[in-house]
């Protein structure tokens, strides 16, 4: 009598993500931090913005993190001449329909590079609006949904780099996270000037996941238990902005939303079921540095005054 073969128990979450970040390491040197604030953030359902100096490795990661999450990847370079239609498609006349046909553009994939953002004009940024948002595109009165995952990761040069225009902060909300690469260690740039083209690299990375696998995980990461004194820690985080002088502005409720979302995604990572105190630590620079602008103005400031942030609001 022939029996059944026993079905395969699916990988934990936890075990597949790491696996996704061991797998984008191999290119991505010496940043798994970053890699895995970069896989929280499109675990939450969010956009991120990476700003740093050229040749840092802001592109490679986008391309390595499409490639291991087996999204289909569109890029748009960012100029001063680029315009909406160039990101969201055209309608063009069909004389031998008498009709007009749209054309989608790059927009129209599961995963967008916006390479150096605040190099367009603010016309052209806002063209992203609405599908960072709402992830749909309204061209001609006519909406169209954008396809499921849908993520945004742009990068920024500096503002201190001739020809950029700086992001306003309706748009920078848009980002759920903001990370910098930074220099790599000795050991790591070694290995750099030691090792294949990251190119070449690339063009051999399998996937370790598909779209249809992210989008569950994204739900996963919804169910992740935040009980309520983790949510008095949030709140407690947030009201602390809004009293204290060295902010010109506290952080808003959708800022706390994001905070929530992300840490959430940072504990199934980390294969909790669970928020930790921890995890909204290990996110908060990226989540609210960003949203926070210091009284006296220098966005330099941001980082330190996050980490004091921290320091100052007991965990209940």
């Amino acid at each position: 009598m022939s029996l059944a073969p026993e079905r395969q128990q699916a990988p934990p979450a936890s075990a597949v993500l790491e696996a996704v970040v061991a797998r984008a390491a191999q290119v991505v040197l010496g940043k798994e931090t970053q890699l895995r604030l970069a896989l929280a953030c499109l675990l939450a359902r969010g956009h991120l913005l990476i700003e740093d100096l050229p040749g840092m490795g802001k592109t490679t990661l986008a391309h390595v993190l499409a490639q291991v999450l087996g999204l289909n990847f569109k890029r748009i370079q960012f100029t001063s001449d680029l315009l909406p239609a160039d990101i969201l498609g055209v309608s063009i006349y069909q004389p031998e329909t008498k009709k007009f046909l749209f054309h989608p553009g790059p927009i129209f994939t599961r995963l967008v590079l916006a390479d150096e953002i605040n190099r367009a004009t603010p016309k052209t940024q806002s063209a992203l609006l609405e599908a960072m948002e709402e992830r749909q595109v309204t061209t001609e009165g006519v909406t169209q949904k954008l396809p499921e995952p849908f993520f945004v990761i742009a990068t920024q040069n500096p503002h201190h780099l001739v020809g950029t225009f700086p992001l306003p902060e309706s748009q920078l909300d848009r980002f759920l996270m903001r990370i910098e690469m930074g220099y790599p260690d000795r050991a790591a740039e070694r290995a750099l000037l030691k090792g294949r083209d990251r190119r070449e690299l690339l063009a051999s990375l399998a996937p370790v996941l598909d779209g249809a696998r992210l989008l569950a995980l994204q739900q996963q990461a919804t169910r992740v238990h935040a009980a309520d004194a983790l949510l008095d820690y949030v709140q407690n985080l947030t009201e602390a902005t809004r009293r204290a002088p060295e902010f010109a502005e506290g952080l808003s409720p959708r800022a706390g939303m994001a905070l929530l979302a992300a840490a959430r995604a940072w504990a199934l990572l980390a294969g909790r079921a669970m928020v930790l105190p921890e995890d909204v630590q290990a996110v908060a620079a990226s989540v609210i540095g960003h949203r926070l602008r210091p009284a006296g103005g220098g966005a330099g400031q941001r980082e330190t005054l996050v980490r004091r942030l921290i320091e100052s609001v007991p965990i209940p």
